[in-house]
């Protein structure tokens, strides 16, 4: 292939033989490298890829193309290759508008497609973005959206999704069932079936294009260094706050991903943990010059790289409406502790954590006492294994350790007292309040009403699930227990069944595993927190879980707060109800409370609150108020004041969505005339070859069976839902957003133990359109055009030109008609230039209305039209691109000098090891940039239209 021949994504190649549809044009260190879609009949339906120093590549010349009749009835032949050539056409890469992200199964939230207009925004040189919304907004669906217009913009061909374990197949099931996006998910029986299916030395990533994985697999050495050799169209990391420290794994994980993708999306709403160097290594993995040499951040680039709104956010309070029910007044429940748990106070208060004298903990924490209050607080069966955890580390026959095993087995003894009284006297004592909270609210056997019980400890999991079980009279499906230590599978299942209205489920004992990501509002608005956290942080995660948008019950939130009659510690538990009041208020005046402690981690938030109960600190110092936050100028403070005050939403006149450019009303017509061409049955109620397809407009859904090249493709579908749905089998598509929206609904609801839709619904990203628009695509031989009639007077050849720069994403689109006066003498024409495909198409008459008396003659004739008609197209494009790169050459200016500036700055700090690693990434900003150069046009025909009085060739009428 040589460099001046035209190559772009939309370009038809030979290479071995064969007819290939260029996706993807790539400059590399070894030459272009192209990503092709096979065409003729031998490679159809296989993606491959060719490097032009390895294979002899020929392009096909646009001004060589044939021009053929088209004797299909109404043109359909015509028609779907064009709606084909228009749907694999990717839109500019800077195209502001959303072209597909508001035709997905999800409400139409303007704050949410404000995020996915800032991670598009031109400005930056990649799509790269911090959502650090709070808890409950969708994150997960402003995810989805982002990915969906990248596809769309052909930068989405390779996905990698990294989330925690227990939400990979609710991150999986958003993603396949509303934005139609299919991805592979590698939790455990996921890579085993990669390790059966690859040798050991082949990179698993090369397997799947798209896939889910957990990071506590993915931070793997082995998995490492494949991914340290594969490139990404765009990575996402959930929860990102999990790769903020620059010394942990996750964090070496995200620095490998980080510059071997183009797009990057992180997530989460608590991005800061405390420390500014580590919020700083999250800015760069964004964008390496958005951090100054010596760690200071760039205020307005973190502003352009971060969303972050909350519930009362005017752009979100003024959307949410009856979707997001407002919290009620959250319930502190003051239980009196049993005799047997003021027993356990005493001790605690007396011996461990006030003694007259010194502790008996022989160790050099001074803070371990609180670790066995919070035990205790959790349950006496916790305190019993915190007890029995430190005892097997203690020497009872080492001087210095002998007491602290005698005050432990004395507290072990009466806390297993505790324990055992909880059955025996129910009128006091927590687990006693808890019993009564759950009657109160309606949880009971027989009864449809659920609730979510927090609790820290494993220990008091256990206990919980197995007391509520003989007390309330459930069956143990009734009572589901999660927790950390569970498979990823077990995990992942309790998660899905709590979510279906079918499930046996009542009550849902977890651990704080559940507190970040995971959805549990479907069919729940009750949580109650059995022991406090020590942090507002995992007080808010905890209640984000059923306080969330999509929540149609006022969420009811109890906390139980044990009353021991020991004044000291009755003090002391003071510190945790105001910790609880501190969290509502921050809930109300700010959305989230991460920042009112400054920490903006679990640990570091607890430390503090142990301080405060140790006497070492006060809480009115340890935590601001909602004022003293927006006010900070630290990092805090703009995080804060970035959620508070910063709009993110642009006016009305600023959102756009992309103007359609389907010939089809709707998907389904697309797809039904697809399959009447393909399997030549005109008759749409009938079998179309063997597909039997059903149309059902009334239930607004259709059937069909698969043919054997849909059903190849269909593989990377979830495996879950092509086995719970049979969709190879007996394909079930939803054709409007109502009926699909109602489905999933109903799936979540009462899916009849599928939380997969009966019918998915067909959006335009849907794997069935690609495949009827590559059979669509093949209905035409190498380099040539149809010809039809239209609404024009004279002869007309409608083109599309695009601009792709060096990575061989397009620029710049440009469709235009060239009409020829006397197509004896070609070289008189007329060129028009069209706003976009439709105006293009709408002039030109082309559409469903469409009319075929018969195959148009002279076809010879007009095929000598084409070559004057490309001539004339490259022509005016020169003048229409020149604006295109000039807007480029100025972004990559831009790009460049901040890259000068930001090396000059570090010129005096290149002795920190650290500065010359962050040097390199630098650079490669530059490069990068340097790669949003213009760099190849391209022409390509796309119909020939003629007037209706064209001769019919040979006097033989076709179908109309």
């Amino acid at each position: 292939m040589q460099g001046n021949l035209e190559v772009a994504p939309g370009s038809v190649v030979m290479v071995r033989d064969e007819e290939w549809l260029v996706t993807g044009v790539q400059s590399t260190a070894d030459g272009w490298l192209l990503t092709v879609q096979g065409l003729s009949e031998l490679v159809r339906d296989t993606t491959a890829t060719f490097y032009e120093s390895l294979d002899d590549i020929t392009v096909v010349d646009p001004a060589k193309t044939m021009v053929v009749a088209d004797d299909s009835p109404g043109y359909r032949r015509s028609r779907l290759w064009l709606e084909a050539t228009l749907r694999k056409t990717a839109l500019p890469v800077d195209d502001p508008s959303l072209a597909v992200s508001s035709q997905v199964l999800a409400d139409p939230l303007d704050y949410q497609h404000a995020a996915v207009q800032r991670a598009l925004d031109p400005a930056n040189l990649r799509p790269r973005i911090l959502l650090a919304d709070a808890v409950g907004l969708g994150k997960t669906l402003e995810i989805g959206m982002i990915l969906s217009e990248l596809v769309r913009r052909g930068r989405g061909d390779r996905i990698l999704i990294v989330s925690p374990r227990h939400v990979l197949e609710q991150m999986q099931h958003e993603m396949w069932t509303r934005f139609a996006l299919p991805f592979v998910r590698l939790d455990s029986v996921g890579i085993q079936r990669v390790r059966q299916k690859l040798p050991a030395t082949r990179n698993p990533f090369t397997m799947y294009k798209r896939a889910i994985i957990s990071i506590d697999t993915l931070k793997n050495d082995r998995y490492l260094n494949h991914l340290r050799k594969h490139r990404w169209d765009a990575v996402v990391i959930d929860e990102s706050h999990g790769v903020t420290n620059s010394q942990t794994q996750n964090n070496r994980l995200a620095r490998v991903l980080a510059p071997n993708t183009d797009a990057l999306i992180l997530a989460s709403a608590t991005p800061h943990n405390g420390n500014a160097e580590s919020f700083a290594e999250l800015i760069r993995l964004l964008e390496p010059t958005a951090v100054r040499p010596g760690g200071e951040l760039v205020e307005d680039e973190v502003r352009r790289l971060i969303v972050r709104r909350h519930r009362y956010s005017p752009e979100v309070a003024g959307v949410v409406g009856a979707d997001w029910a407002e919290r009620a007044e959250p319930r502190h429940l003051l239980v009196p502790a049993s005799p047997e748990e003021d027993a356990v106070a005493d001790e605690l208060a007396d011996v461990w954590l006030h003694p007259k004298g010194s502790s008996p903990h022989s160790g050099g924490n001074s803070l371990f006492p609180w670790t066995l209050a919070k035990a205790f607080l959790s349950s006496p069966a916790a305190l019993v294994e915190s007890c029995r955890q430190r005892r097997s580390k203690l020497n009872p026959q080492h001087p210095g350790e002998a007491r602290e095993v005698e005050a432990l087995e004395r507290l072990t003894i009466l806390a297993e007292a505790a324990l055992k009284a909880t059955h025996a006297n129910q009128a006091t004592g927590k687990y006693a309040g808890l019993v009564k909270r759950l009657k109160e609210i309606g949880v009971g056997k027989g009864k449809p009403e659920r609730a979510v019980i927090f609790a820290e400890r494993i220990a008091t999991l256990a206990w919980l699930r197995e007391s509520l079980r003989k007390d309330l009279g459930f069956s143990a499906g009734e009572v589901r227990i999660l927790h950390g230590g569970l498979t990823d599978q077990e995990q992942q299942e309790i998660v899905e069944e709590f979510k279906q209205t079918s499930s046996p489920v009542r009550v849902l004992v977890t651990g704080d595993v559940a507190s970040e990501g995971v959805n549990l509002h479907l069919q729940c608005h009750n949580l109650i927190h059995f022991d406090i956290p020590w942090s507002l942080i995992r007080i808010e995660q905890r209640n984000g879980r059923i306080d969330r948008y999509g929540q149609k019950h006022s969420p009811e939130i109890t906390t139980l707060l044990l009353e021991p009659s020991h004044p000291t510690f009755s003090g002391d538990l003071r510190v945790l109800s105001k910790l609880l009041e501190k969290e509502q208020e921050a809930h109300t005046a700010l959305g989230d409370s991460a920042s009112l402690m400054g920490k903006f981690d679990v640990k570091a938030e607890e430390d503090e609150i142990r301080k405060v109960l140790a006497g070492q600190a006060r809480l009115d110092d340890v935590v601001a108020t909602p004022e003293h936050v927006a006010q900070d100028n630290s990092v805090l403070g703009l995080l804060a004041r970035l959620q508070q005050l910063g709009r993110v939403t642009p006016p009305a006149d600023q959102t756009t969505t992309a103007a359609a450019s389907s010939l089809y009303a709707t998907e389904v017509d697309f797809l039904e005339e697809a399959l009447q061409q393909a399997y030549t049955v005109p008759d749409a109620s009938s079998s179309h070859g063997g597909v039997r397809w059903r149309r059902h407009d009334a239930e607004q859904i259709v059937e069909f069976e698969p043919p054997a090249d849909l059903r190849a493709r269909l593989d990377v579908l979830p495996q879950s839902y092509l086995a719970e749905r049979q969709v190879t089998k007996r394909l079930l598509l939803a054709t409007s957003k109502a009926k699909g929206k109602s489905l999933l609904e109903a799936a979540l609801a009462d899916g009849g133990g599928s939380s997969w839709p009966e019918a998915h619904y067909l959006g335009p990203l849907h794997p069935v359109i690609d495949w009827a628009s590559d059979r669509a695509l093949a209905s035409l031989a190498r380099n040539q055009v149809f010809a039809v009639r239209g609404d024009v007077d004279l002869p007309t050849v409608l083109l599309l030109g695009t601009l792709t720069n060096k990575r061989g994403l397009t620029v710049s689109s440009v469709w235009l008609s060239v009409q020829f006066i006397n197509p004896k003498a070609a070289a008189h024409t007329i060129i028009e230039l069209h706003d976009s495909a439709a105006d293009m198409l709408g002039m030109a008459g082309v559409g469903l209305s469409m009319t075929n008396p018969g195959r148009v003659a002279h076809t010879d004739t007009l095929t000598t039209l084409i070559p004057y008609a490309v001539d004339e197209a490259r022509k005016r494009m020169a003048s229409q691109f020149a604006a295109a790169e000039h807007e480029a050459a100025k972004q990559v200016a831009e790009w460049s000098s901040r890259v000068d500036d930001w090396t000059h700055d570090a010129s005096a700090l290149i002795q920190r090891s650290e500065i010359k690693s962050r040097r390199v990434s630098v650079e490669e900003e530059k490069r990068l940039a340097g790669g949003r150069m213009p760099d190849r046009q391209l022409v390509r025909p796309l119909l020939v239209v003629l007037p209706q009085g064209h001769p019919i060739e040979n006097n033989q009428a076709g179908g109309a």
